[in-house]
Order: structure tokens, then sequence, then C-alpha cells
């Protein structure tokens, strides 16, 4: 518990939040006390998102042996706050974001002070409690239940009588979510499925093939040295054992054992490159002005994807000491390293605002005294939430990490690619269209994928966790407004 490195990442999290605090202080000019609640309310779901969403992320690498634990925190630690602080927004519309139309009732800004608040403590106690679980949830919709139940208290509590606040509830915007509990996973399972199938027909059962072959004519050799010597062989027999040694020396060699990883392993690198960039570039920077039309976007799309098909093809053609199996885990290895980083950008320039966007509509309206409809972030906030990120993950993300990398199904280098270049495509085409999903959800159904191909999908722990996700939002939901009555209570409004 007390090792080097819980203290080392411990100390970060805990000197990071102190001088959060001091800076806060001389921020604000008065409100302290909702400030220190605040802040605590938010790095907690901060640190929950951590250990649930960025574990999640990173299962698969850690579960197929491609990256240790420490080794996932350190990327995570890079992209995660690299995605947060250079492509996170630099304003945060928390108001229009709620799936609740605030905006139509008349109330003291300090009370939407206390909606926020609740909706961090229920998101984060909820995702704490699924995290110790090994439950993968999704935090998005942690926080919308959040901030839906707290909206709802608020409209009990400031609406008169006769009207209903449930008439304000976006209820279009609540159905896609449930629709997302079932489409999210079906559309990662489909696309994992088709990619791992494409892996496993041209290349691991090539080398399999070719593996098999090579014992077999080894065995035969053998079995003629054995039996006879060059003394007493006949012609026949001579020439029988000549033309073995040839075929085993042909099948040894690169252009043959390696032909379906050379062959095959650039185009998928090649795939897979433009979907992680296509990710980044539509989703990860999406809130930063990079200056490219569409047009130049693709043409940068297609120069990588070159590029990488190239890399790739020579790293291979250098790998003379490997056997193909071997060499297959390397390269794969390598290709999911790249995905697992991608994620972590992504991740961390858009779902970190889970935790920053409902604190910094709180912290604005406590500096000055009224809602704005766009709240600006300040920078030390995301660098203190995206490092208490990072804690979460370290400190309590090992459960998710071993539900998502093995209990669910087997997992290595090959596979784990497979599931996130997959969920990968998913999130980037329903990006593109505009379609409402869970990266959570897409994930884990892309493990699934993997799981009904190789046949070995544990579908008795997909039970709870599918009762998980249908339970996030209204568990988050009833505590958030539990949460605003007790609040609102304690400070006299």
């Amino acid at each position: 518990m007390f090792s080097r490195d819980n203290l080392f990442f411990g100390g970060i999290f805990v000197l990071m939040t102190a001088i959060f605090m001091v800076w806060g202080f001389n921020y604000l000019e008065n409100n302290y006390t909702l400030f220190v609640l605040a802040t605590l309310f938010g790095i907690f779901m901060a640190f929950n998102i951590g250990g649930n969403d960025v574990a999640n992320s990173f299962g698969t690498s850690v579960g197929a042996k491609t990256l240790t634990v420490k080794q996932a925190l350190m990327i995570a630690a890079i992209f995660e706050l690299g995605g947060a602080m250079l492509a996170g927004a630099e304003v945060t519309n928390t108001i229009r974001k709620g799936i609740v139309d605030i905006s139509a009732m008349d109330f003291d800004p300090m009370l939407l002070v206390f909606v926020m608040m609740g909706s961090l403590l229920s998101a984060g106690t909820w995702l704490l409690f699924a995290t110790f679980k090994g439950y993968p949830v999704s935090t998005t919709h942690a926080i919308i239940g959040g901030i839906l139940g707290g909206s709802i208290a608020l409209g009990y509590a400031t609406m008169e009588v006769g009207e209903s606040v449930f008439g304000l509830v976006h209820w279009d915007q609540v159905t896609k979510i449930a629709i997302s509990w079932v489409v999210s996973p079906v559309l990662g399972g489909m696309a994992s499925y088709g990619i791992y199938w494409y892996l496993k027909k041209y290349i691991l059962d090539y080398n399999d093939r070719v593996q098999t072959h090579i014992d077999d004519i080894k065995g035969q050799i053998t079995a003629l040295n054995d039996s006879h010597n060059a003394a007493t062989a006949t012609a026949e027999e001579k020439a029988l054992h000549e033309e073995q040694v040839h075929e085993l020396n042909r099948l040894k060699k690169k252009q043959n054992a390696f032909y379906a990883l050379r062959t095959h392993a650039p185009i998928v690198a090649a795939f897979g490159t433009a979907m992680i960039a296509g990710m980044l570039l539509f989703k990860g920077l999406k809130n930063a002005d990079l200056g490219l039309n569409d047009a130049q976007i693709y043409m940068l799309l297609a120069v990588l994807s070159t590029l990488m098909y190239g890399v790739v093809y020579a790293i291979i053609k250098v790998m003379h000491k490997d056997t193909p199996h071997k060499a297959t885990m390397r390269v794969f290895s390598m290709l999911q390293v790249l995905t697992a980083s991608s994620f972590a950008f992504s991740h961390g320039a858009n779902d970190i605002a889970n935790a920053i966007g409902p604190f910094a509509a709180i912290i604005d309206i406590l500096a000055t005294g009224q809602i704005n409809a766009e709240s600006p972030v300040p920078f030390i906030a995301m660098a203190t939430f995206g490092i208490a990120l990072v804690a979460g993950l370290w400190f309590i993300g090992k459960e998710v990490i071993a539900t998502v990398g093995s209990r669910i199904t087997e997992i290595f280098p090959v596979t784990g690619f497979a599931a996130e270049l997959g969920a990968t495509l998913v999130i980037l085409l329903a990006t593109v269209l505009g379609i409402p999903v869970s990266s959570t959800h897409i994930l884990v159904g892309a493990v699934i994928g993997i799981g009904m191909l190789n046949r070995d999908a544990n579908w008795k722990l997909m039970k709870p966790i599918a009762l998980a996700w249908v339970i996030t939002l209204p568990a988050a939901a009833a505590m958030a407004a539990i949460f605003f009555f007790i609040l609102k209570i304690v400070f006299g409004y």
C-alpha cells in the first residue's frame, strides 16, 4: 500500500490539489467553503473517471501484456493530460449540455451550484462503486444522470404548484442514451469481429499452416535419418531426403514464412492509422482550431497511412531472427501501443469535460454571482483534474483493467489491436455522423466480438455489466437529487 510508486503518485496528486486550492482562494473573493467542497467533489469525479473510463481504455493493452499497468499509467499521464490541455475546449457550455431546460426556471444562481455539486458527487460515487466491482460503465451517462436528477430536484424546489419539471426534460436525449445501451456494444462487436476475422484468416491461420508444414517435414527428415544413413540409403530415399530438405529451407525463407505478415499487416496498419488519425482530427482535436478543411484532412490521412504502410513493411523486412508467430505478436504489440495512445489523447480531450464541465459552471457562478451561457475553464483546473484522472487509474483502475483485459475473453496483441481498432472505427463513424454512442460500451462490445469469434466470451460476466449500464443514469440521478436537497438545507437556501 505504501510503496514508493504509490507515495510518488499520491504525493503529486495531493500537492496539485493543494496548489489549486491556494489558487482558488486568490481567484475568488468569497464562497470559500463552497469552493473547497466543489473542488473535492470535482476531483473525486475526475479520480473515478480515471479508475473506470481510462482503465477501461487501457484494459486490452494490459490484458494482452503489451503494456504493464505502470507503462499504461505513463502513457495515460502524457496523452490524457496532453489531450485535456492541448485540445480541450477553452470554454465549457455546461448549461446547454444538460438534458433539462434549466433556462425555463426562475431561481437563485447559487442553487445551480448545488445541482452541479450534487451531480459531481453522485456520478463520482456511482463510478467508484462500479470500479470496485470491476464494471466498466459510461462516465458520460453518469454525469448526465446526475445533472438530470439535480435539475429535477431544482425544479421541485423552485417551480410553482401545478407546474411539472418533467415537461422541461429533453426526453429525446434520454431515449438516445437508452438506445445507445444496445447500439454501442453491437456496433463495437461487429467491427472487432470483422477486423479480427480478417487478421485470423489471412495472417494467423497462414502462420499456423506454415509452421505445421515445417514441423511435419522436420519429423519426416528425422525419421529418415533415424532409419537410414548415407551409405545404405537407396537413390529414391536420397532424392526424397534432398527434396524435403529443400522444401524445409524454402518454407523457412522470409519471403515464404513471412508472406502473410508482410502482405497484410502493412495494409491493416495503414487502415488503422487512418482511423486513429481520423478520430484525433474529428474528435480529439475538434476543439482546437487547426485551420484545415475537409480536403486537407483527408489528404493528411492519406499521407499518414502511406507512411505507416512503409514503416510497418520495413520493420517486417528486418525481422530476420523471429519466427512468423513471434514477429506477428511484436508488430501488433507496437500497433496496439499506437491505438492505446490515441484513445488516451481523445479521451483526455473530450471526456475530462464530464468532471471539468460542471465544475467550470460552479466556479464561474461563485466568481460572478450569475449564470452565464459559457463558463471559462482555468488552465490550472484542467491540469489538476487531469492529474486526478491519472491518479484514479493508478490507485483503483486495476479491477476494470482486469475485467476488460482478461475476464470477458482472452486477449493477446492481435485481438487487443482488433478490439481497439474496431472501437476506434465505430467512434469515428459515430462522431462524423453525429450518432450518440458510449465509447465504454463500444470497447466492451468490441472485446465481446473477439470472444464470440474465439468462442470463449464470458456471457455470465456480461449480465451484471449490462445491468450496471442500465442503472447508471437513474442511480446517478437519484443520488444527485438527494445531494441537492442536502446541500440546499446545509447552506440555508
